[in-house]
């Protein structure tokens, strides 16, 4: 059995976190010596070691949830897998392409900015943008 520093360490998973994980039950939680420190076994790491790979790609905890509920089922089928990892790849498409969007609109706008130290051109169009025409005109 491992104390949480060493479990942290041999996961990648920071301490604070792992403590999160098991509040909110994506690990169960461990079992405890009798001081009441917190042990971890070699199958409880490996979860853990899941869960921060599942997060480095991304996914959000109730679908990691759902892979580790599937993790000990012999009969699991690999396409309700494969059709959750297609809809967060699916998200991730759009979240680039809303990436890229805001990367134009703000090459645009440094595009307009001058050297000069009267009126910046990118902060006008913000605040237009932002806050309508009518602050715009106030100025």
């Amino acid at each position: 059995m491992i104390a949480i520093g060493q479990a942290s360490q041999q996961s990648g998973v920071n301490i604070e976190t792992i403590r999160y994980y098991e509040r909110v039950g994506v690990v169960p939680k461990p079992g405890r010596s009798t001081a009441g420190r917190r042990l971890y076994s070699v199958d409880e790491i490996a979860k853990l070691r899941f869960v921060k790979r599942c997060r480095d790609l991304g996914f959000p905890i109730p679908i990691i949830q759902t892979f580790l509920s599937f993790t000990g089922q012999e009969d699991r089928s690999c396409g309700e897998v494969e059709t959750l990892a297609e809809d967060h790849l699916a998200q991730i498409d759009a979240k680039i392409e809303n990436l890229a969007r805001l990367r134009e609109a703000l090459l645009n706008l440094s595009k307009n900015c001058d050297d000069g130290t009267a009126a910046c051109s990118m902060l006008d169009s913000l605040m237009r943008d932002s806050f309508g025409e009518a602050v715009a005109q106030k100025s």
